[in-house]
C-alpha cells in the first residue's frame, strides 16, 4: 500500500512538473536575453489583418500559436481582451493541423486550462496524438473560449456560418478559404493573422497582400528570416545558406516571394525602407519631383533630406485623368499643409520630366508653361539616364554595415511603395514601361542630388 501511494505521489509530482513547464513556456516567451524582436512587432501591432512572411524555422508559426493562446485565455498583453472568445486555427490539411498548429498551441496551453476536447479522429484520452475537432479553454474572465481546428482540404463550405473573434491561418491558403475566413470576423471586428513561407510564386497573395492592392489600412505585413530567430545556431544558418540556390534562399531563408528575379529594386524591403510618418523639420525640405500624365497617372512626391544625407519621401500626389490645374491645386494644397518653401517669385519649385517642355499639337502651351501659370515653377532639365538613375537609387536602398539604408518612404505614400514592389525588368537592361510613374520621378530627384 505504501509503495502504491509513493508511485501515485510520484506520478502526481511528475504531472505537476509538466504543467509548470508548460506554463513557463508561455511566461518565458520572448523574455530574458533571447528576444525575437520581429515576433514582438507582430504581437504589438493593432492591425486586424496581419501577415507574417517568414523563412522555414524563422519563428513565424511560433508567434501565431502564442497569439492564439493569449486570445483564448484572455491574457493578451497588447490587445483588449474578451471573455468567451471563439476562433479557428486553419491548416492546409488535417494531418498538418495535428503535426504543426495543434502541436504548437498545446505546447503553450497548460492542461489545467483545457475544459474539454472534442476529437475528429483518435482518442480523447490521448488527444495530442489524434486530430482535434475543437477545444474548450478556460478564459481568465471566468468564461470558456472555443478553438476549432479547420483544414483547407475540407472545402469552402465547411468555413461558412460561424461568427468568430479571430482566425489563424498557418501557411498559404486558397483565396476562397481566405475570403470565407474574413467574412467570419465582420460582426465581431475580429482579427485575422496568417503565418506563411511564400513558395507558390507571384500569386494572389503577392498581388493582394504583399502589394496591398486595395490599400487596406488594416493590413500589415511582417518579414522574418533565419537571422531574426535568436534560437537558431549561427553556424547552421551559414551552412544551410551555402546549400540553397538564390531563388530557394529568398523564400526558405528570407520569406521572400520566389520569382522575384525580374524586380528592378530587389533591395527594397518594406520592413526597412517603409517607415511611419513623423514631424519632419522644415530645414530638411528639399524638392518635389513630378512625372506628368493625363490619362496615365501624374505622380508627384515631396522629398526631404536630413543632415546625414538620408532621403525621406514624405508626401504623395498620384492621380490619373485630371488636367494640369487640378494637379497644381492638389500640389499647392499639400505644400500648404506641409509649410513647404517657395522661390523668390513666390512660386513652388519642382523637377519634372523633360517631355513637359514640349508643346502638344492640341495646345499652344507646354505642360511646363501650364504649371508655371498655376504658380508651380518646374525644372525640366533632369537627368533621364535610366541605367545610371537605377544604379543611383539602388545605392540609396542598399544597407550600410549597421543595416541602415539612405532612402525611406513614409507609409502613406502607397503608390510609390506599390511601384517599388512591381517595377520589373523587360528584355535587355531596360525596365518595363508600366507601373513606373513614381519610379521615374524618383530617379529624376535622386539624380539631381
Amino acid at each position: 500500500m505504501e509503495l502504491k501511494q509513493k508511485v501515485q505521489r510520484y506520478l502526481a509530482l511528475k504531472q505537476e512538473l509538466s504543467n509548470r513547464l508548460q506554463e513557463d513556456r508561455l511566461n518565458s516567451y520572448n523574455k530574458g536575453k533571447s528576444v525575437h524582436k520581429k515576433q514582438m512587432m507582430f504581437h504589438r501591432s493593432p492591425a486586424r489583418n496581419r501577415w507574417v512572411f517568414g523563412g522555414n524555422r524563422s519563428g513565424k508559426t511560433e508567434c501565431g500559436a502564442v497569439e492564439v493562446v493569449w486570445l483564448l485565455r484572455g491574457i493578451h498583453p497588447y490587445k483588449l481582451n474578451r471573455p468567451n472568445v471563439s476562433g479557428w486555427a486553419v491548416s492546409l490539411s488535417s494531418q498538418v493541423s495535428r503535426d504543426v498548429a495543434q502541436q504548437k498551441i498545446l505546447r503553450y496551453l497548460p492542461k489545467r486550462y483545457i475544459a474539454d476536447v472534442v476529437m475528429q479522429s483518435g482518442s480523447k484520452d490521448n488527444y495530442k496524438e489524434g486530430v482535434i475537432d475543437y477545444i474548450l479553454v478556460k478564459n481568465a474572465f471566468g468564461g470558456v473560449s472555443r478553438l476549432g481546428f479547420k483544414s483547407c482540404d475540407q472545402g469552402r463550405e465547411k468555413f461558412q456560418g460561424a461568427s468568430l473573434d479571430f482566425v489563424w491561418i498557418d501557411e498559404e491558403p486558397p483565396k476562397e478559404i481566405y475570403d470565407e475566413c474574413r467574412m467570419r470576423l465582420i460582426d465581431k471586428l475580429g482579427y485575422l493573422f496568417v503565418t506563411m513561407t511564400p513558395l507558390k510564386g507571384l500569386n494572389w497573395v503577392y498581388e493582394l497582400i504583399y502589394k496591398n492592392s486595395y490599400n487596406d489600412p488594416e493590413l500589415e505585413c511582417f518579414f522574418m528570416e533565419w537571422a531574426d530567430n535568436p534560437f537558431l545556431d549561427k553556424g547552421e544558418i551559414e551552412r544551410m545558406t551555402k546549400l540553397l540556390d538564390a531563388d530557394e534562399l529568398d523564400s526558405r531563408r528570407y520569406g521572400k516571394f520566389s520569382g522575384l528575379g525580374g524586380l528592378v529594386y530587389k533591395e527594397f524591403d518594406p520592413s526597412i525602407h517603409v517607415i511611419e510618418p513623423f514631424n519632419v523639420p522644415v530645414s530638411w525640405y528639399d524638392n518635389i519631383s513630378i512625372d506628368p500624365g493625363l490619362n496615365n497617372p501624374l505622380s508627384a512626391h515631396w522629398y526631404a533630406v536630413d543632415f546625414d544625407g538620408n532621403v525621406y519621401v514624405i508626401a504623395e500626389h498620384y492621380m490619373a485623368g485630371k488636367d494640369v490645374k487640378y494637379h497644381a491645386d492638389q500640389i499647392k494644397l499639400i505644400c500648404n499643409k506641409l509649410g513647404w518653401h517657395k522661390d523668390c517669385q513666390g512660386k513652388i519649385s519642382a523637377l519634372i520630366d523633360s517631355s513637359a517642355a514640349a508643346k502638344s499639337l492640341a495646345g499652344l502651351k507646354s505642360v511646363s508653361e501650364l504649371f508655371y501659370d498655376e504658380d508651380i515653377n518646374v525644372n525640366h532639365k533632369v537627368n533621364k539616364d535610366v541605367f545610371s538613375g537605377i544604379s543611383r537609387v539602388k545605392y540609396y536602398l542598399k544597407k550600410d554595415p549597421q543595416g541602415k539604408p539612405k532612402l525611406f518612404v513614409f507609409s502613406h505614400c502607397v503608390n510609390m511603395i506599390k511601384e517599388f514592389l512591381s517595377y520589373r525588368w523587360d528584355t535587355g537592361d531596360m525596365p518595363k514601361k508600366q507601373n513606373d510613374h513614381a519610379m521615374d520621378e524618383l530617379r529624376y530627384y535622386i539624380m539631381s542630388r
